[in-house]
């Protein structure tokens, strides 16, 4: 058996996280032949790439400018995160370097482990969009690493819709002065999740926004643990959070703002947002703001319910059937993070990816 130095329920970091599966997939083999993911593509005119248990797959991919090959990327002592060290993808932008659309990465997993760093850096000025689709059932391990420069933006979008298994994600990023990074993810697989964020906002006039919408049902578990450190003047972050619990499954959302002492002027907004749609679920919600500065403005907000019932009542009066009364008001709760994705055929893709979530529950 794999030995895994995995971290301990008793350090408050991972007190939900539930990862007494992972030896067992680390152990286990992949399987011969994988899910069609063409209709994953979005074909949007960008570089494509499909990795196949963390391996490139080149017949299936158009890398575009992106390279190949040992990533400068370091899990700062993430023990999940540090497993993927080593050969990954780089996608390294200037500013008079335009890509035609979004760069499209598809993650598939045939069963067992997989391991994979990537690295983004964008040099002043430079703008580019990246989604991510994880497919299949296994171990999906990641660590990206981003450098945005001065001005810089990028918008990234994660969707996790693996069957079953479960899905890591390490975020690491660093941004410039000016430079704008928004990472919204959305969780409608059967995989258990596990998304971790480490954003510092190094210069001035800095963005920073990660978020999502995460949707458990039976007795799966959602998890997502971020922190934004503000580290400059001027700058604005916000994280918003939707989290959806059917029948006896857990989603958890640990967010944290950290302000330094000379980060002045800064704007930190949280929203943290959990939805019932069964007494058995579990919500867990932590907002943390930690502040060395004495001229900002940092609000939070913490809240866990079930949908309203004078809503529901008003929507059976105008004869709708429960459970589309009840799928209409969830997708309501749900659009409220996904709307945050800048481009609107992503935004509207991952919309369907979440309706049928919804058309699918019982």
């Amino acid at each position: 058996m794999t030995l895994l130095a995995l971290p301990s329920t008793r350090e408050e970091a991972w007190r939900w996280s539930d990862l007494s599966g992972l030896p067992a997939l680390a152990d286990a083999a992949p399987r011969d032949g994988r899910p069609d993911v063409s209709a994953l593509w979005l074909n949007a005119g960008g570089p494509r790439l499909l990795f196949v248990d963390g391996k490139l797959d080149a017949a299936a991919s158009a890398p575009g400018g992106l390279q190949f090959g040992p990533v400068a990327a370091r899990a700062d002592g993430h023990p999940l995160a540090r497993l993927a060290e080593g050969d990954g993808w780089t996608l390294m932008l200037s500013a008079d370097h335009a890509i035609a659309g979004p760069v499209e990465i598809v993650h598939v997993a045939t069963g067992g482990a997989s391991h994979l760093a990537g690295r983004i850096a964008l040099a002043d000025g430079a703008q580019a969009g990246i989604v991510e689709t994880f497919v299949g059932d296994g171990w999906a391990n990641r660590l990206t690493a981003m450098t945005l420069g001065k001005g810089a933006r990028l918008m990234r979008s994660v969707r996790l819709m693996q069957d079953s298994g479960f899905q890591s994600l390490r975020d690491q990023a660093e941004i410039g002065d000016g430079g704008s990074l928004v990472s919204i993810f959305l969780g409608v697989g059967g995989a258990g999740s596990r998304i971790d964020g480490a954003l510092t906002l190094a210069g001035q006039g800095a963005f920073a926004e990660m978020g999502g919408a995460l949707l458990a049902r039976q007795d799966q578990r959602h998890e997502a643990a971020v922190v934004l450190r503000h580290a400059a003047e001027n700058g604005q972050s916000a994280q918003t959070w939707r989290a959806v619990s059917a029948d006896s499954a857990t989603t958890s959302l640990a967010a944290r703002v950290e302000v330094a002492r000379g980060a002045q002027k800064t704007d930190a907004e949280q929203s943290l947002r959990g939805l019932l749609l069964k007494r058995g679920a579990t919500v867990n919600l932590k907002p943390e703001l930690e502040i060395f500065a004495d001229d900002v403005k940092c609000a939070h907000g913490a809240t866990v319910g079930e949908l309203d019932a004078a809503a529901l009542f008003y929507l059976a009066s105008r004869g709708l059937p429960p459970a589309q009364a009840q799928a209409l008001l969830t997708r309501a709760f749900v659009a409220d993070a996904l709307e945050r994705i800048g481009d609107e055929a992503v935004r509207a893709a991952f919309m369907s990816d979440a309706d049928r979530w919804l058309e699918a529950r019982p």
